[in-house]
């Protein structure tokens, strides 16, 4: 790698950051929407964390790792992990990955599950390779409709 990559929980995002994530989200999914209101109040969840990856200062990635008590334990999920297409293919996402692994290890988590569509085949062998195993499953969804 060039620069350093640094993995952190943000605690703190500025102007500056949230147009760096605004920037990312459309690599993340062509349908989500930026919300600065919404990323800024992942900083104060009790039960949510925003990881970073950065570059020199710059933002080149991110995941989020969501937490619920459950009956049967705290279970945790990873959503939206996104690495920069210009940063792709240097280990970033797998860093990610392992930190967000490290913190479900930490708070006790019972389960920790992430989705990705099959046609991702490169990140389906990641999560494989940091210890992910596919499940005879099916994800289903509901999405109430617009008001």
């Amino acid at each position: 790698m060039a620069d350093e990559i640094s993995i952190s929980i943000a605690e703190r995002l500025t102007s500056s950051d949230l147009q760096q994530i605004e920037t990312l989200l459309p690599q993340l999914s062509a349908t989500a929407r930026f919300d600065s209101e919404r990323v800024l109040s992942l900083l104060e969840a009790q039960n949510a964390h925003l990881f970073i990856a950065r570059e020199s200062g710059r933002i080149v990635g991110m995941a989020t790792l969501a937490m619920a008590p459950l009956i049967t334990g705290w279970h945790g999920s990873i959503e939206d992990v996104v690495v920069d297409q210009s940063t792709r293919g240097r280990g970033i996402a797998r860093l990610l990955l392992e930190a967000i692994i490290d913190e479900s290890e930490r708070r006790g988590l019972s389960k920790l599950d992430l989705t990705s569509r099959p046609s991702r085949e490169s990140a389906l062998r990641l999560y494989e390779s940091v210890g992910f195993l596919r499940r005879d499953t099916n994800v289903l969804r509901f999405a109430p409709q617009d008001t």
